[in-house]
């Protein structure tokens, strides 16, 4: 508990081990391999000694975006049941976000539907590009129809870069510095071109209620929300008040990001009550996080929005 308020962090990573063996090779290879496939006292216990009561859980990238349609379906179901099971041994302390099969559109909205109904679980996440296609395409708008029916979040989260991009914008210096493709930039260009695209779409025109998460405070998006805007007013533009836009309809996590500038930048643009705790556990440290927290000079009112109120509310923990 921080200031009477539970500590609710909801980007927090675990591996299904069925799902991740059809990515072998160094797309799934990582240096907290041992930490994402464990759902039990191991997790606990870095919960317990940071301070944190509740971690909404999500299968890591690579997910079911990149499967094979032919099989898709019925792993990713597998894999939500085993989830599901995961949580129900200890229901106090842990959520979940689906993981959906999006390479069968259809099929993804009807898993998100079972697994809100039936799993009890609280939105679902994806993972950059569907073998190779943006989420605003419209043969994915059931599932953002299902999703604003239900009242259920979207989580839209970073995975790697389409090899093209990749090729052209980072292998120079990949060897020396390899997470140049992933958070410490590639990441964060991908999951920022998800999201300037889905409000391109006016996908969130038509479905009016949804409600869409970012992490890392947002992919910089904050930051970058006046600019983008003035640049698509210009002469020659459809109108799109595209500020107007994010800010009714994005949340954003601290996940991986405790810089207390970048969170001020944040907190002017989308208010306090659009932002959520996150660790990005086990890739980031669960104290490091929580170190960060207790150093913030925010109101109590605040700080309880941040560590765990606006999560309880959106998600209905």
């Amino acid at each position: 508990m921080h200031n009477n308020a539970p500590v609710i962090a909801i980007e927090e990573h675990y591996w299904d081990a069925e799902l991740a063996r059809h990515f072998p090779g160094g797309e799934n290879k990582s240096h907290v391999q041992d930490l994402l496939t464990e759902i039990g006292d191991v997790r606990l216990r870095a919960m317990d000694e940071a301070g944190i009561d509740i971690q909404v859980l999500s299968h890591g990238a690579p997910a079911a975006q990149k499967l094979p349609p032919e099989i898709a379906v019925d792993l990713t179901k597998r894999t939500n049941d085993r989830l599901a099971e995961a949580c129900a041994k200890y229901p106090s302390r842990f959520a979940a976000f689906a993981a959906l099969p999006t390479p069968v559109p259809e099929q993804a909205a009807l898993e998100l539907e079972r697994c809100i109904k039936e799993l009890g679980f609280k939105g679902a996440m994806i993972h950059g590009l569907t073998n190779g296609l943006f989420i605003d395409d419209k043969r994915f708008w059931p599932i953002f129809e299902v999703a604003e029916k239900l009242d259920v979040p979207i989580y839209l989260h970073p995975s790697v870069p389409n090899s093209d991009v990749t090729k052209l914008y980072y292998d120079d210096y990949a060897n020396e510095f390899p997470t140049v493709i992933r958070p410490a930039w590639g990441f964060t260009v991908e999951t920022a071109t998800v999201a300037i695209r889905l409000i391109l779409s006016r996908a969130l025109e038509k479905y009016s209620k949804l409600q869409i998460i970012l992490g890392h405070l947002g992919e910089t998006l904050p930051f970058l929300l006046w600019r983008v805007n003035q640049a698509l007013a210009r002469p020659g533009q459809k109108p799109l008040d595209f500020r107007k836009t994010f800010c009714e309809h994005f949340h954003v996590t601290t996940s991986g990001f405790f810089s207390t500038p970048a969170l001020m930048c944040t907190m002017l643009e989308l208010g306090i009550n659009r932002i959520m705790f996150a660790v990005d556990y086990p890739y980031v440290v669960n104290q490091d996080g929580m170190d960060w927290i207790n150093q913030l000079q925010l109101s109590p009112d605040d700080k309880r929005k941040l560590v765990g109120e606006n999560a309880r509310k959106l998600l209905k923990l």
